[in-house]
Parts: C-alpha cells; sequence; structure tokens
C-alpha cells in the first residue's frame, strides 16, 4: 500500500497529512510556505509512494465554494497534470481549521501553541485527512 497525502491549502501557509503506508494512522506531517508547496510535493512524492491526494475545497456554510476555490481547484488541476497516475481529490474542508483549534485547545497546549498558525494549518490537514477517511 501506499500513503494518502492531505492539503489544507492557505495564501502563506499549507497543512500537509499523510497516513503510514498502511493507512492505519493519519499524521500531521508538516507546514510549508505556499509558495515552495509543488516544490515540496515534488520531493515528497519522489520520496514515498503516494496513492492519493486530498485537497480541501473550502465551502461556504450554504455549499457554495468559498474564495479560495478557484485558486485550489487550479492548485489540483496543476498536481494532476504532474503526477497523472495519482488520484487528486478534492474533499470538503468546512470547518477544518475551527476543528484544528478546537483539537489543539483539548491537548491542553499552552496559548503560545494554541496561537502557533503553522500548527493550526497542519492539524487543519490531519482533520481533512481524517474526515476523508472516515475515522
Amino acid at each position: 500500500m501506499a500513503r494518502i497525502l492531505a492539503i489544507d491549502y492557505g495564501k502563506k501557509r499549507t497543512g500537509i497529512a499523510v497516513t503510514d503506508p498502511l493507512q492505519i494512522i493519519a499524521t500531521g506531517l508538516e507546514t510549508v510556505p505556499t509558495e515552495n508547496l509543488i516544490t515540496w510535493l515534488q520531493a515528497y512524492v519522489k520520496a514515498e509512494e503516494v496513492e492519493r491526494i486530498i485537497v480541501g475545497d473550502p465551502k461556504h456554510p450554504d455549499g457554495n465554494p468559498a474564495q479560495l476555490a478557484p485558486e485550489i481547484h487550479l492548485l489540483a488541476a496543476r498536481m494532476a497534470k504532474l503526477w497523472p497516475s495519482i488520484p487528486i481529490i478534492l474533499h470538503d474542508e468546512s470547518y477544518s481549521s475551527v476543528r484544528a483549534k478546537e483539537l489543539i485547545l483539548q491537548s491542553g497546549a499552552k496559548q503560545k501553541k494554541r496561537r502557533d498558525k503553522a500548527l493550526v494549518d497542519k492539524i487543519a490537514a490531519l482533520v481533512i485527512l481524517q474526515d476523508y477517511l472516515g475515522y
């Protein structure tokens, strides 16, 4: 088996989460500057076997696409061209950042850690991945 990778795309930072090769455990992996995302992904896909990539697709509560949706759809199309053998799946990411903040708070993290936006992005990617996997 191969890993499933999830992306919580942001204008400045992008959170990344991944499963283990057996797809049993999902883990927040990294937060990368969005401008370096494709380069980071190219290195990761070269080093690890990736079965599919899940990309958080932001929507408003009424189901309409959020402001970043067109940019995210362009990213998904670009990744599909780079890796035609890897399915790129858009997955509703509604409230992933809110849920990430709640998880960090529940973990007992100190206030300084809870304000770490990079940590929130990484955990938001984990939330997207866990939701996709049905955890």
